[in-house]
């Protein structure tokens, strides 16, 4: 009778199959397999264990996840609301640069986006840049020109940490991208300043903000109801001030939005038209071809 031998084992003169290198579970005594079998018990017990402990210390957190806003820009087809942008940077302008920087963010940026060339030239020169140094060896100031990027509030992160208490504010130009929840999560900061709950002591210096990690946050409350003037007249309320500079910072971490869209929307026409020709060229054109029967006939 003839056996069909697997890979990685011999016959013997007996009858008997043996591995030729290594043995199989099913060849170790009864004490190692019981004793593997409740290794591999405790092992899953344990995990789940951990697992279902760090669960619950999660649940019992007192961090609120951000809800999800319906933002006009969040539709696949949808833009940006550039009058939103121009409306944001004039809070970023007047609210936040105070204390947060945008140092990869430059005036030219803002053309034809939120403002015209003649208005970006303008407010470049209301800010002092240093430059230098010039023919004497001197460092010297000039207005600021469309290829300088936004001013710094501090010279570096320690003057920052010490203006501020210990903390360092963040910079902005990618703030929505690196934050999870992205312009929900900013908003529902900016938004959820409130008194800290019974049996909660926030440290003096120190503000609850229940959607910030930790729910101590050192920033004070940045926003509130008419915080500043828009130039176009719109309502400054809180939530019209944090949607805006929200949309405006969105526009900062992925100027290309709006021309992605656009892409994918020229992309999307263009399989309209391709497919159904490809299709068509497999299904009647190909198909003679592909099912053509060729034989040999070799010469009588």
């Amino acid at each position: 009778m003839r056996h069909l031998l697997l890979p990685g084992y011999r016959s013997s003169s007996e009858g008997q199959f043996h591995k030729d290198d290594e043995r199989s579970y099913y060849n170790l005594p009864r004490n190692k397999k019981v004793a593997l079998t409740t290794l591999g018990v405790v092992t899953a017990g344990g995990a789940g264990l951990a697992l279902m402990l760090h669960q619950s210390v999660k649940a019992s957190d007192l961090e609120l996840h951000p809800p999800q806003y319906p933002w006009s820009h969040a539709g696949p087809l949808s833009s940006l609301d550039h009058a939103s942008i121009r409306r944001g940077y004039q809070v970023y302008k007047q609210v936040c640069s105070a204390c947060h920087s945008m140092e990869y963010l430059a005036f030219r940026n803002l053309v034809g986006v939120s403002h015209t060339e003649a208005e970006v030239k303008t407010i470049a020169e209301e800010v002092e840049v240093v430059d230098g140094p010039d023919e004497s060896g001197e460092m010297f100031t000039r207005p600021g020109k469309l290829s300088d990027y936004f001013p710094k509030p501090y010279p570096n992160p320690e003057a920052a940490r010490v203006a501020n208490n210990g903390a360092l504010p963040p910079d902005l130009s990618y703030i929505v991208n690196a934050r999870h929840g992205g312009e929900d999560y900013v908003f529902s900061l900016l938004t959820g300043y409130c008194e800290p709950p019974a049996g909660v002591t926030v440290r003096e210096g120190l503000y609850y903000n229940p959607y910030f990690p930790g729910q101590a946050i050192g920033m004070a409350p940045p926003i509130y109801n008419e915080v500043l003037e828009y130039e176009d007249g719109t309502p400054a309320t809180m939530s019209q001030v944090a949607k805006d500079v929200c949309t405006f910072l969105r526009w900062a971490a992925e100027p290309e939005h709006d021309q992605r869209k656009r892409m994918g929307l020229k992309l999307l026409m263009g399989s309209a038209i391709l497919i159904p020709l490809l299709y068509y060229m497999k299904r009647h054109r190909w198909s003679v071809m592909k099912s053509r029967k060729m034989a040999y006939r070799p010469p009588k």
